[in-house]
């Protein structure tokens, strides 16, 4: 049997399926190399070791795991044992706006703290994150917290994060007050999916008042939405971040009867030495901007 197919068999049986088992992977592979190996296996083995659809573990496919599993599960442990001990690796995911404004001092206040430190980024936003941690694919997270978190993750709040408004500087739009006082709203509202929290927050609150107010521009990033209002296609839903500063081009109108979203960390299980160190200095950083 080859070592290489039995290590993807390993993650595909752990991960519950390819694709799954293509974003645990600690290497780059995708998905249609993973499936024509694991065949492959199957092949020199003259057995199916799994059902595809929906995923399940055959009788073999269950025995091979279990022969298997101990060894490749031990590798990472070997692996910080043999380069002088100690968890210095963190696996961190965290939205765009956090790893692009924040997280670059608090990984170099990591760097300061822990010696050897070093850490795996990925991106997502709280229920990515929170599927993340379920499969075990990263250590920590850093996200806006408007869902309840399943009940396997635990949460802390960092911060609360106003909501507000961006509209053209020269619009001649000084309040919000403006907007939401017309019958009908002509100016498109520029702003993240409709299933994205700050998007569902604000609708929620508009339907409470009976105005109506869909997105005409629904971007990825809110970066694009300061980029699409500073270009005078609308006004932009974002959020009052600390130390973001927006071009001259754009005024941020407060929206202080919309409740600010809650930005927090997440985590599954009991956090380790290092997962507690990083959660301090986020703890410490967050006090600091509040400041």
């Amino acid at each position: 049997m080859n070592v290489h197919h039995l290590e993807l068999f390993f993650y595909v049986a752990k991960s519950g399926g390819v694709s799954a088992a293509a974003r645990a992977m600690p290497y780059g592979i995708q998905q249609p190399a993973i499936s024509a190996q694991i065949l492959q296996l199957e092949d020199s083995l003259g057995v199916t070791l799994y059902q595809r659809r929906p995923f399940q573990l055959t009788r073999e496919g269950q025995t091979l795991y279990e022969f298997i599993a101990p060894f490749f599960s031990g590798l990472a442990e070997v692996g910080d044992r043999l380069r002088g001990g100690g968890e210095n690796r963190l696996r961190i995911a965290a939205a765009e706006v956090v790893q692009r404004d924040y997280l670059p001092e608090l990984l170099a206040r990591m760097r300061k703290r822990v010696k050897g430190f070093h850490f795996t980024l990925t991106h997502g936003r709280q229920h990515e994150i929170e599927a993340l941690l379920a499969a075990q694919e990263i250590d920590i997270g850093l996200s806006t917290l408007m869902e309840k978190t399943a009940a396997n993750i635990d949460a802390r709040e960092l911060m609360r994060l106003p909501v507000v408004l961006l509209v053209p500087a020269k619009s001649g739009i000084t309040s919000a007050a403006q907007i939401f006082e017309k019958d009908r709203i002509g100016l498109p509202l520029v702003a993240l999916a409709a299933n994205d929290v700050l998007s569902r927050s604000f609708q929620t609150v508009l339907r409470q008042r009976g105005v109506e107010w869909l997105p005409s521009l629904e971007v990825g990033s809110l970066d694009l939405v300061v980029r699409y209002v500073a270009e005078g296609f609308g006004a932009g839903l974002a959020l009052d971040h600390p130390r973001v500063e927006l071009p001259a081009s754009v005024r941020a109108l407060t929206l202080d009867d919309f409740p600010p979203l809650s930005f927090g960390v997440l985590w599954t299980g009991r956090l380790s030495p290092l997962g507690e160190a990083f959660l301090a200095e986020a703890t410490a950083l967050a006090g600091e901007l509040a400041r």
